[in-house]
């Protein structure tokens, strides 16, 4: 059995809370006697923040032995995570959100995950994409059970998946082009496509991505992010300029009509909707008041995409 060194990098900013319940849950990984895995590092890319976060890292560096961190200013996740490629030490990068808390045997599960691609004949010539259950439990992430919004048909996406270092050398790392919100691992996922690798399903290898309950005060926000999430749309677009990208970034008619539809033409909206979401939130339902305000949220990202895509096509 080939054996396997993980760097796991962590690109964050400001968020020294979660952050530090993520590090905790991967300083506790179990390992079966027969492990393939010789050792792993915990690389955590500071994206400039202002919390505390590297002093807090390095004031209780005896609770992380596995961590080494690295900063940079303010540039975003793609720079982070090329800068965490860049200095890791390791054969095998697994990528993961600073706001994601895994399992005993998460380690363990994707070097099963990456041995069965062997074994399959595909060399490593894999990746292994995990489960990713969303939470907004704090004191008790891993306690969510998983659920059908939970579900992800993405080919590479960075939340928990682990490849081969030199795969991601070899298609570039990461667009830093792509500052705002959104699609900067996906588009690496299309050129990963490009050199024929093959996506592994891993279950076993679950992340408890952790929020905050969804409550109205949050509405700007998460509009302001559909937009940019549009805007970076059209970027991902213009690099691949293929139907599977409009369909991901959601620029075709179909798109406009389903969500034209379901928000009766944006009249459906964060002031309309907004006394029926707070009722949901007062009866402890703020998960089922998030995915009813997806309504207008997708109509705003679908309205950012055309809007980006108008502008391109005047420049």
């Amino acid at each position: 059995m080939s054996s396997v060194f993980f760097s796991i990098v962590i690109p964050t900013y400001n968020r020294k809370p979660i952050l530090t319940k993520c590090l905790k849950a991967l300083e506790v990984q179990r390992f079966t006697p027969a492990t393939a895995i010789k050792g792993y590092e915990i690389v955590v890319v500071d994206d400039g923040s202002t919390d505390g976060t590297l002093d807090y890292l390095k004031a209780n560096a005896e609770q992380f032995p596995h961590v080494i961190t690295f900063a940079q200013n303010h540039q975003g996740a793609a720079a982070a995570r090329n800068l965490g490629v860049e200095k890791a030490q390791g054969d095998t990068i697994i990528f993961i959100d600073s706001d994601l808390v895994v399992t005993e045997n998460f380690l363990e599960a994707h070097a099963a995950g990456l041995a069965q691609g062997r074994q399959e004949g595909y060399g490593d010539r894999v990746f292994t994409y995990g489960w990713v259950i969303n939470t907004c439990n704090f004191e008790n992430p891993t306690s969510e059970p998983y659920k059908v919004t939970d579900f992800s048909a993405a080919y590479f996406a960075t939340g928990n998946v682990a490849i081969a270092r030199h795969w991601l050398i070899e298609a570039g790392l990461f667009d830093t082009g792509f500052q705002l919100y959104g699609w900067e691992d996906l588009e690496l996922g299309v050129r990963l496509k490009k050199l024929n690798l093959k996506l592994i399903k891993c279950p076993e290898a679950v992340g408890y991505h952790w929020h905050p309950p969804f409550s109205l005060a949050q509405i700007p926000k998460l509009i302001d992010q559909e937009h940019q999430r549009g805007r970076m749309g059209v970027l991902f677009y213009q690099k691949h300029p293929t139907w599977d990208v409009k369909m991901m970034i959601q620029m075709t008619w179909l798109h406009r009509i389903l969500w034209g539809v379901l928000s009766v033409g944006g009249r459906l909206n964060e002031r309309t909707l907004a006394p029926f979401l707070q009722w949901l939130i007062n009866r402890g339902k703020p998960q089922l008041a998030l995915e009813v305000a997806r309504i207008f949220l997708n109509w705003y990202n679908v309205q950012g995409v055309y809007e980006a895509y108008a502008e391109l096509k005047q420049q």
